[in-house]
């Protein structure tokens, strides 16, 4: 068994001998360039806390106005191409844009897709802010519903159209509140809220069926048309939020999407997680395409997805409340931009 060593250590002096003085001048230099450190390192730490530590100043998102938006939305019905509903709900939507925005285009194509009965008119509605401003921010949502509820539990809905509460409508409710906001306080950008039509008209495994305006609009785009970013809103009111970073966003819009969740946790707002999941074709993939870094918004953790379900019940003024907020943030936050 092991013991300790018997060796004693060599004993030092008790009493060693005083180093010598330091000469006068010397110690104030000491003194001095300390001080000067010192006061350095203080102004650096004060500094960066206060950069940090700055509160984000937004204009107020109501919840309630933009929750009343997306029931105004589904008061309509399912809104289908080719139906009323989606007539009606077109002529709402601009209506409404014509309140806040400078201008207001509607950009109407036609398109046939299989399970509809007829060649299907459809509109993207583009609403400009500041239409003089060279530096510019893109907003989009889209405006239609799915019609076949094809991932029901219940086979007999899978021809039902879908309400799209959620899906359509959510990310809509917030752009029109936000076209309220811009109005009476405008950010320091200029601003082109996108109403895309045709995303959920899609046959599952072929992604280019889907968001088919967006799709139109990149390809006719003009060529001097280049926004700083673009920010996409998708399924963004269920009451159990949770936003993910989605992957595309991730790979090529990289440093937009840093920015964003980096203003959502100044904001507080937990539901934006800072990790990946899910890979998603939605209507962002047409504008990364066409250079432009754009992310897109989406909670796809919702089970209530393509089916009868989704409903306003199964939304939140909460949720839309928060995923606003953080999109003011990127148009308000002066140092992002």
């Amino acid at each position: 068994m092991p013991t300790k060593s018997k060796h004693k250590k060599r004993q030092v002096a008790r009493h060693p001998q005083p180093a010598p003085p330091i000469p006068s001048h010397n110690r104030r230099l000491v003194w001095f360039g300390g001080l000067v450190v010192a006061i350095i390192v203080a102004a650096a730490v004060f500094f960066f806390k206060q950069k940090e530590e700055k509160p984000l100043v937004l204009p107020p998102f109501s919840a309630e106005s933009a929750f009343a938006l997306l029931q105004k939305q589904c008061d309509f019905g399912p809104r289908v191409p080719g139906t009323s509903a989606h007539d009606s709900c077109r002529a709402f939507l601009a209506a409404e844009l014509r309140k806040y925005a400078d201008n207001v285009v509607a950009q109407s194509f036609t398109h046939s897709a299989p399970g509809l009965p007829n060649e299907v008119k459809l509109t993207n509605i583009i609403a400009s802010f500041n239409v003089n401003a060279k530096r510019r921010v893109l907003l989009g949502a889209h405006w239609d519903s799915r019609p076949w509820a094809d991932q029901d539990s219940d086979s007999l809905q899978h021809k039902t159209p879908v309400l799209g509460a959620n899906d359509g409508a959510s990310g809509v409710a917030i752009l029109l509140e936000i076209a309220r906001v811009i109005k009476s306080s405008p950010p320091p950008v200029g601003v082109d809220i996108f109403l895309f039509d045709g995303e959920d008209l899609g046959t599952p495994g072929e992604s280019r069926t889907y968001a088919l305006g967006s799709q139109h609009y990149a390809r006719n785009k003009a060529s001097n048309y280049n926004p700083l970013f673009g920010i996409v809103l998708d399924m963004v009111g269920d009451k159990d939020l949770q936003i993910y970073q989605e992957g595309n966003s991730v790979r090529f819009a990289g440093g937009v999407v840093e920015r964003v969740w980096k203003l959502a946790a100044r904001l507080g707002i937990r539901e934006f997680i800072a990790s990946p999941r899910h890979e998603v074709f939605d209507d962002h993939v047409a504008f990364i395409e066409a250079g432009i870094p754009t992310i897109d918004l989406i909670d796809f953790d919702y089970p209530h997805w393509h089916t009868t379900q989704d409903t306003p019940d199964k939304c939140s003024p909460a949720s839309l409340e928060k995923v606003g907020k953080v999109v003011l943030a990127a148009l308000y936050d002066h140092e992002g931009l």
